[in-house]
């Protein structure tokens, strides 16, 4: 049997890819979830093989939801909004449903989907974090909760290793993605990378000082300070009009 997870925050519109699926009884449908994160606690439940995923739901979107994912599942996406289709085939999903869609257009995205079982690429979440629009949020899962973090609370980001450590006042968060898709997903002129390892909220500075030859550091309101590289030094200066 395929594992099938529906997440939709609109009941008709889950009750129509539950009346398709009627047609292939390969699938079982373990369960139909309303919201990202009984979407979240139903992934980590059933492990699913395939879920539909809404793009537009409360609390947290779909694309919010692939990211807190270390191993997504293969997603069909079903959405109102065409505008998402791009950042959706770039996140390497199977298929693109544009609500509201014909049976016939639901047989081809389940065709796609067992072809891709014999060979396909699997979804990326790090794809998902590339073509991400400049966010002024960011989900994070602590233990078994979703936390959503507002950007402006941030005073700066730190690699390590394949997670970034995401530093508030109210303490550190981790989040498995890339320093370069974090980058991406953040506006230029509030945040900017000082060095390979940091990026820093501009709001933060008090001020920079002369460290090392070719090298700075940053001081930071709470107290902190980091280093800051000759070309992070070249970034600061542009964005704060030095």
């Amino acid at each position: 049997m395929i594992r099938t997870l529906i997440i939709d925050d609109e009941p008709l519109a889950a009750s129509v890819v539950e009346e398709y699926l009627q047609n292939y009884p390969q699938f079982e449908i373990l369960e139909i979830c309303q919201d990202g994160f009984q979407a979240m606690k139903a992934i980590q439940k059933h492990e699913p093989d395939l879920i539909f995923l809404d793009v537009q739901m409360p609390k947290i979107t779909g694309f919010e939801l692939l990211e807190l994912l270390d191993e997504p599942p293969s997603v069909i996406f079903t959405t109102a909004f065409d505008q998402y289709a791009l950042k959706a085939f770039d996140a390497k999903a199977v298929d693109y449903l544009l609500k509201p869609f014909s049976q016939s257009r639901f047989e081809q995205a389940i065709n796609k989907f067992l072809e891709s079982r014999n060979g396909g690429e699997p979804t990326s979440t790090e794809r998902i974090s590339d073509m991400a629009e400049k966010s002024n949020r960011l989900v994070v899962r602590v233990k078994n909760e979703i936390k959503i973090i507002p950007v402006a609370e941030v005073q700066y980001f730190e690699a390590q290793d394949d997670y970034i450590a995401i530093h508030t006042d109210s303490g550190k968060y981790l989040k498995k993605m890339t320093m370069k898709s974090l980058e991406d997903a953040l506006d230029p002129d509030r945040f900017a990378r000082i060095h390979r390892s940091f990026m820093l909220n501009l709001n933060s500075i008090t001020r920079i000082e002369p460290y090392e030859r070719d090298s700075y550091l940053v001081y930071l309101k709470n107290g902190e300070k980091l280093p800051v590289s000759k070309s992070g030094y070249a970034r600061l200066r542009q964005v704060l009009g030095l």
